[in-house]
Parts: C-alpha cells; sequence; structure tokens
C-alpha cells in the first residue's frame, strides 16, 4: 500500500451481480474481499486493491450491456502464466490474447491476457514495464 500521502490508482468493474463476481474473482484470482455492501465490493488481490459494482443508472455500464468493455485492467507480478491459467481454469476465456514474449525496448516482456466471465479484458504481464526505462 502506498504511504498515507501518496494516491493510489484503481478501478471500479461494472458488474451485472456483485456476489456472484466477487466469489469469481477470490476463486479465479485469489482475491481478498475486503468489504461487501451487496451491489457494491472491494477486493485485493496482493494488495492492489480493486472494487466492484452493480450500475444503477448512473452514468457508467456493465460490458453485458453496452454489448463491448469499456474497461482493460493491467496486471504485473511474477508468474503471468500461472495467473492467466487460474483465470482460465475458472472460466475465463484465454483464447483472448495467448501468453508471449514481446520485444519491447527494455528486452523480453512477458505478458498475455484474459476476458473475464463478465465481460473485463484482464491484461498480465511481468513487471518489466513498471520501471523507467532510457528512451
Amino acid at each position: 500500500m502506498a504511504p498515507p500521502d501518496q494516491p493510489v490508482i484503481s478501478v471500479m468493474l461494472a458488474v451485472p451481480d456483485t456476489p456472484a463476481a466477487a466469489a469469481w474473482y477470490q476463486r479465479a484470482l485469489g482475491a481478498t474481499l475486503l468489504w461487501d455492501l451487496g451491489g457494491v465490493a472491494g477486493l485485493e488481490v496482493a494488495g492492489a486493491p480493486f472494487f466492484l459494482g452493480e450500475p444503477e443508472n448512473n452514468g457508467w455500464e456493465s460490458p453485458a450491456k453496452l454489448g463491448i468493455t469499456s474497461t482493460r485492467v493491467e496486471v504485473f507480478c511474477d508468474d503471468p502464466d500461472a495467473f492467466i491459467a487460474r483465470a482460465v481454469a475458472a472460466g475465463a476465456d484465454g483464447a483472448f490474447d495467448p501468453i508471449r514474449n514481446h520485444q519491447m525496448p527494455w528486452g523480453t516482456h512477458r505478458q498475455g491476457g484474459f476476458r473475464d466471465p463478465f465481460g473485463h479484458i484482464w491484461l498480465v504481464g511481468d513487471r518489466s514495464p513498471l520501471h523507467r526505462h532510457p528512451r
């Protein structure tokens, strides 16, 4: 967690059924439930918080209702293959972006992705882009 004087950036994913989605993210990603208000819940994966909410005609909507996702979640971890495999085993669509090595200016970056059952795109890669690199 960031020091108290530093901002923390997170996302809230629009889902049609928060309890069902929270259960899936716990099973598929190893998320921990921080709190649950029924239609809104806070979770975290390895200390990174994110939120789920059921839109109520208040300016945002779920991918199922939009017909397309409006959110792409980026995850950086030590073992992207295992993170993706766990999500796919729990029902995510892993054909969306198969994991592979990408040649980047800083070297090899391993990344792939999945679409979760609620329509959100998750890209999962190693930690290589998280540092400044010379141009």
